[in-house]
């Protein structure tokens, strides 16, 4: 597959009689993050679970790059107040993949825990109750326990929806660190400013309707067929998508 880490081939799925998505083709490669853009329901989640192994194609087939491996964080925001574990213990779920549940955590597993805790600014919050923690520390921590092992793809449903600022920022540069260090990073989100960050987006509707560099997919006439109509002409360079309550971001391009 050479420089490609995972590929989908005329994938399509269904869930019962909902057709998720349709004959969708698309690579992803070393070294790059890409950006799953669409309304709700429009795929993005069930592209990252592909990438994942979590969902199996209905026809069409995934690949995924010899020894690959995937960690995938779905949208958790405040979905984990009843996790009653320490900070330093869900980062410590993140070596079982490697050493199993009963394995015993190694010395590269411990170094690799400090490294990622240092990048993910959580190393204050090791002894605390994870259920304490506010929905930004929390996703941190999530993002900080799916770095152990150094997956080859990093898989992220909307990872900074609803965060304050400096939580944004931080997993924002950790992404864009994996993607220069060789892995690969897959991301949905609804926000074009954090879509324009990408090296790729992928503009979903069901199927796919675009994918490229951010200029070439970020167009407004592309933008109002993903979104169903919901994109504003403001001035020659902006639009504004308002997609159900997820806000109104703006979008400077090419129009």
């Amino acid at each position: 597959m050479g420089d490609v880490a995972a590929r989908l081939c005329d994938v399509t799925v269904r869930y019962g009689a909902l057709e998720a998505l349709s004959a969708a083709t698309l690579d992803f490669g070393r070294g790059t993050v890409a950006a799953l853009v669409g309304a709700n329901g429009s795929g993005k989640s069930t592209v990252l679970k592909l990438l994942a192994g979590l969902v199996e194609p209905s026809s069409g087939s995934v690949h995924r790059a010899a020894g690959a491996s995937a960690m995938f964080v779905g949208q958790q925001h405040g979905h984990h107040r009843w996790m009653p574990l320490t900070v330093a213990e869900v980062l410590r779920m993140g070596t079982y993949r490697r050493a199993g549940l009963l394995g015993r955590v190694s010395a590269e597993d411990r170094v690799e825990m400090a490294q990622v805790t240092e990048r993910l600014e959580v190393g204050d919050l090791l002894g605390r109750g994870f259920d304490e923690l506010s929905g930004g520390q929390q996703q941190r921590v999530l993002v900080a326990q799916s770095l152990v092992g150094r997956p080859s793809l990093l898989l992220l449903d909307e990872p900074i929806t609803g965060l304050d600022l400096a939580s944004q920022a931080t997993i924002l540069t950790v992404m864009a660190e994996h993607a220069r260090s060789g892995g690969t990073v897959v991301f949905s989100t609804h926000h074009l400013a954090e879509a324009r960050r990408a090296d790729r987006v992928v503009l979903l509707a069901g199927e796919v309707l675009g994918e490229g560099p951010p200029d070439e997919v970020l167009r407004p006439e592309l933008l109002a067929a993903a979104f169903g109509g919901r994109v504003l002409r403001v001035d020659e360079s902006a639009v504004l998508v308002d997609d159900h309550g997820h806000g109104i971001d703006h979008h400077h391009g090419t129009a």
